[in-house]
């Protein structure tokens, strides 16, 4: 194993969305994460072929099923040699199971236990079910995002499951691994998405309180409301990206696009905004997506093409940096961010659930024949 996290070990309990994101992040930088899945296939809402969960790569797979004594007192005990914990259960699961975090602290006082959730630990919400949009709902973060004219435009579910949930999740285990190794005393990690969702949108509560973010959505800066930040439909019906935001990299997008500032609206006068918008959109349409690229990708513009997913792993750029990477004949982005001693790594591509029970226990201290009884008694396979 190689990057910053190895020698790191990780018991994930099997999930969907965040959790796995964060265990994928964790096996990516070099951390042993053992995944804990279930014996049973269970509905999550997007079937999909092991070996096309990518989330799931990087680690092992170990198939137990916790409702059995044999199964749970084996969880404990890789517990004890584990450094974090990955869960996303409702609050009080684990807690039935015997395996809450009172339990797994006294086995391995240095045990960071993390909790992935939707609403968090307590709170009148907690025990309902979610997912991102509900999350980001609740954060008054989908409120902001879509046209003036429009309802709330759906952000894939980037911000609550990946960006408000996994990473804060992966932030505060490592943070809470730094702080083990001063204290010698591990915690418990209450990581919601609806939490991580209204961090990350800090900045606008800021321009709200100053005066500079309107309620309405679809007429800020950010938001698809300046003409200077906004997608445009170019001559072949395909898409770029234009994000001159400083003064100086407005004017250079004027010029290089030939329109005269003079003959223009002012740019600040918001009233006008839909005005500009369209001198912009009618001279886009002028030229195709290449054309413009040719004209403007390395410019002094902001500029970007709206590139297709296929696309984006042979642009040039990508392609040089090696941001996509093949594991096991299917492209997926590689491991983020870099390193320049500890480079991360996809360690492996998706198990199938138990595709390493024997082996993976072998490695974290079972016997050979602790593992048949395991086996035999039906609390692994």
């Amino acid at each position: 194993m190689r990057g910053p996290l190895a020698g790191v070990r990780v018991v994930e309990f099997a999930g969907i969305g965040p959790g796995p994101f964060c265990a994928m992040l964790l096996a990516d930088m070099g951390a042993d994460v053992l995944r804990l899945d279930r014996i049973e296939p269970v509905d999550v809402g997007l079937p999909v072929a092991s070996e096309l969960e990518l989330l799931n790569r990087g680690r092992r797979s170990v198939a137990m099923d916790l409702k059995r004594p044999e199964a749970v007192a084996a969880v404990l005990r890789l517990l004890e040699r584990a450094d974090a914990l990955i869960e996303g259960f409702r609050p009080g699961v684990l807690e039935r199971l015997g395996l809450g975090p009172d339990v797994a602290l006294a086995r391995n006082p240095r045990l960071v236990h993390g909790r992935m959730t939707g609403y968090g630990q307590e709170g009148p919400l907690a025990h309902v079910p979610g997912h991102d949009i509900n999350a980001i709902a609740l954060a008054g973060v989908l409120h902001r995002m879509g046209p003036a004219d429009a309802k709330p435009t759906i952000p894939l579910n980037l911000i609550g499951d990946f960006g408000g949930g996994a990473l804060y999740l992966a932030f505060g285990i490592a943070c809470a691994l730094l702080e083990v190794a001063r204290s010698g005393r591990g915690q418990v990690i209450d990581a919601a998405m609806v939490d991580g969702a209204a961090h990350l949108a800090t900045m606008f509560h800021g321009l709200a309180a100053g005066g500079r973010w309107k309620g309405a959505r679809g007429t800020n800066v950010l938001d698809g409301g300046a003409p200077w930040y906004q997608v445009y439909e170019t001559r072949d019906g395909r898409w770029i990206a234009v994000g001159a935001i400083e003064q100086r990299f407005y004017e250079e997008l004027l010029r290089r696009i030939g329109l005269d500032r003079e003959d223009l609206p002012d740019a600040q006068d918001e009233k006008r905004w839909p005005e500009l918008r369209e001198r912009f959109a009618a001279r886009f349409r002028e030229k195709t997506r290449d054309e413009w690229c040719a004209l403007l990708e390395t410019s002094e513009v902001c500029f970007a093409p709206v590139l297709a997913p296929h696309e984006a792993p042979a642009h040039p750029h990508n392609a040089a940096r090696g941001t996509f990477v093949e594991v096991a004949g299917v492209t997926q982005p590689a491991p983020a961010p870099r390193f320049s001693r500890t480079p991360g790594g996809v360690q492996r591509p998706p198990p199938q659930p138990g595709e390493h029970t024997r082996e993976a226990l072998a490695d974290w201290g079972f016997a050979a024949r602790e593992i048949d009884a395991l086996v035999a008694a039906g609390a692994v396979r």
